[in-house]
């Protein structure tokens, strides 16, 4: 078993006015500590308390008391819980040893009433019970966030494979360019002798070559300045056709989407308000239920001599325990009206109010899976909203966009038709300076000028291709990390989806192991095995039907003859069914780890297992708790090991 959060030390708990209990001090040691006594001695005020302290709302101040309060030490480490009566109600406050109870009221705190307990005796869901503190929408929300981040990486190494398929061509241009800029560079040095040559033969030609090359250079720049505005051009030409594509799709894109959304989450919140408030109005019958339960369980159990007196009247006085006066051979007398009727009726009468409170948990249950269904909904239609607003926005930025750019090619359009009429006049005063008698040296020059022309265009080319190539490997660095990342988001995928497959198999692992040992160690006769089988259904969940997992329980005996046979689970017991909810709360206890945050472990309302098997049970379940408090009559605690500590509450 894992290391616990605790040392394990002494543990002092005292109690003022809670329950049954107007003051009390005790301590508790690591191991089992066995709470000893008849139903009337606040044993299970004493356990309430022990819960108050760990933070449950599962408790009561006395009933002639305004305030109350809880205070365990554990170590050098002291936690408090005090409660104040306010009207018609009890407020508390103070710092338990935890913020959230639900994992230790279902499979720590095991009084009668607890659910992992009834889940078994009532035939109940099981599977819904173990995973119930699992958060599935939190799970399914990270899920959706990962698909998102891998559907961008992805994107990006689809981006980097064609990047990647590319570069070899652009490596081919690279080295293509360069033996071209390297000939006409060779082709320049040639004609800049020629050009050298011919000067020295015909120096009086000076001033007409002058002219000439001034005009040459000024149409080179010209040629230059034409070619950069036809590059822009083109440029320009190409962003526009990626934009008009973009706002097609865009366009595509919208009208998929359907029309509405603010409307339909308005009304989704509508209903989300009113479920909300029917939940609120059924967890607040619960609680008034639990509160009536709880006060009769403890009436039922024993009171104060106080009340006793004020039921009785004088009679009271004259002696005897509480027990004594409020049960007489089966008959009690009713703390409402103080008229005598018989126990059962009380009993059966608590009986349809915790059949009443399990039906508004069900029905609670029910309205937080159609709330989570509608929340479910309501993102959906917020998503689309904020995908429509985003699809607009952008549509907004394109149009802008697109008008600058249309602007900007026009003006580009103005300048390389002026260009063009710049070049022809050049190229007519060249062809008349070329006409002259010095022709042939013109020409050279001409040739010159244009081999420095063609040279310059080459080079601004290979810086383009050399840039762009530049551009492609730094990306291509990322592409091992990109890998890496998505390698660690599939992994994080698996994990999270099989989360909570992973948990319903080991709560019916230890479930089917636990309970084998102890129906070993029970020797329950011809009861051969319980054990939980995991399936799926297809089940209604809110407004929708689902594949869900299902806990079955099976009951495996033996006849007479020594041969095996499938028996219904409501055949069991009412022993049996005890144990085996026991043995589904430690399976729960397990899997979630509980003993990581809760030190300790409470069992009580044991009567329905005869003497011998409890002190086994209690042996069994010592070994998973650092404190493990139980609560026996005195008879089955006669049978227990005498190592344990012993306590018998007043």
């Amino acid at each position: 078993m894992s290391s616990k959060h605790m040392s394990k030390s002494e543990v002092h708990l005292s109690v003022k006015n809670i329950g049954g209990i107007n003051e009390l001090s005790t301590s508790f040691e690591p191991g089992v500590s066995v709470l000893a006594g008849r139903n009337a001695t606040n044993r299970t005020s004493l356990l309430r308390s022990i819960m108050a302290a760990h933070g449950s709302d599962d408790v009561s101040l006395k009933g002639d008391a305004e305030e109350g309060f809880v205070e365990l030490t554990i170590g050098d480490k002291t936690y408090t819980r005090k409660f104040e009566r306010k009207g018609e109600t009890v407020v508390s406050g103070g710092e338990p040893i935890l913020d959230d109870t639900e994992l230790a009221d279902l499979f720590a705190f095991l009084l009668e009433t607890n659910e992992a307990r009834r889940a078994v005796a009532n035939e109940g869901d099981l599977r819904d019970l173990i995973m119930r503190p699992v958060d599935v929408e939190s799970i399914n929300e990270e899920i959706n966030a990962l698909q998102q981040q891998k559907r961008e990486i992805s994107n990006e190494l689809s981006t980097l494979s064609n990047l990647s398929e590319k570069l070899p061509t652009l490596k081919q241009r690279r080295t293509k360019l360069q033996d071209e800029i390297d000939k006409k560079k060779t082709e320049l040095v040639q004609k800049e002798r020629e050009v050298e040559e011919y000067d020295e033969n015909i120096s009086e030609q000076q001033e007409a070559e002058s002219e000439l090359e001034s005009k040459l250079s000024e149409l080179r720049d010209k040629r230059g300045e034409l070619d950069e505005v036809n590059r822009r051009i083109q440029t320009e030409k190409q962003s526009l056709t990626a934009l008009e594509s973009e706002r097609d799709e865009l366009h595509e894109d919208a009208e998929e989407l359907p029309d509405a959304a603010g409307g339909q989450v308005s009304e989704i919140n509508s209903k989300i308000s009113r479920l909300r408030t029917r939940r609120q109005e059924i967890e607040s019958t619960v609680s008034e239920l639990q509160s009536v339960i709880q006060f009769n369980e403890e009436m039922l159990s024993g009171t104060s001599s106080d009340i006793v007196e004020a039921l009785r009247g004088s009679e009271s006085s004259e002696g005897g325990n509480v027990t004594d006066q409020l049960v007489t051979n089966q008959q009690v007398v009713c703390w409402t009206c103080g008229s005598e009727i018989h126990q059962g009726k009380i009993e059966s009468a608590i009986d349809r109010l915790r059949s009443l409170r399990q039906e508004k948990h069900d029905e609670s249950r029910s309205l937080k899976q159609e709330l989570s269904d509608l929340q479910d909904e309501k993102s959906t239609y917020e998503q689309r909203q904020r995908e429509h607003d985003r699809i607009e926005r952008r549509l907004s930025e394109i149009e802008s966009e697109l008008t600058t750019r249309e602007e900007r090619t026009e003006e580009l359009k103005e300048r390389r038709a002026g260009l063009e009429d710049e070049i022809d006049s050049l190229e007519q005063t060249v062809d008349e300076l070329e006409n002259e008698e010095h022709g042939e040296l013109l020409d050279l020059h001409r040739e010159a000028n244009q081999i420095e022309y063609d040279l310059g265009r080459l080079r601004s080319d290979l810086e383009d291709v050399e840039d762009e190539i530049a551009s492609i490997e730094v990306k291509l660095d990322e592409h091992d990390e990109l890998v890496a990342t998505r390698d660690d988001i599939d992994e994080e995928l698996a994990e999270l989806r099989t989360r909570i497959e992973r948990l319903e198999s080991e709560a019916v692992d230890e479930f089917n192991t636990h309970m084998d040992e102890v129906l070993n160690a029970l020797e329950y006769e011809n009861l051969e095995r319980i054990w939980i089988e995991r399936t799926e259904q297809r089940v209604r969940e809110g407004r929708r039907k689902v594949t869900k997992s299902v806990f079955e329980l099976h009951v495996i005996r033996t006849n007479e003859e020594g041969v095996s046979y499938e028996d219904s689970v409501s055949h069991l017991s009412e022993s049996e069914r005890e144990v085996t909810g026991l043995v589904f709360a430690l399976a729960g206890y397990l899997i979630h780890e509980v003993y990581k945050t809760v030190p300790f472990m409470i069992l009580d309302s044991l009567e329905a297992i005869d003497s011998a098997r409890i002190s086994r049970l209690v042996d069994y379940f010592a070994d998973y708790a650092d404190y493990l408090v139980v609560a026996l009559l005195e008879e089955d605690a006669q049978a227990v090991d005498s190592s344990y500590l012993r306590y018998s509450p007043a």
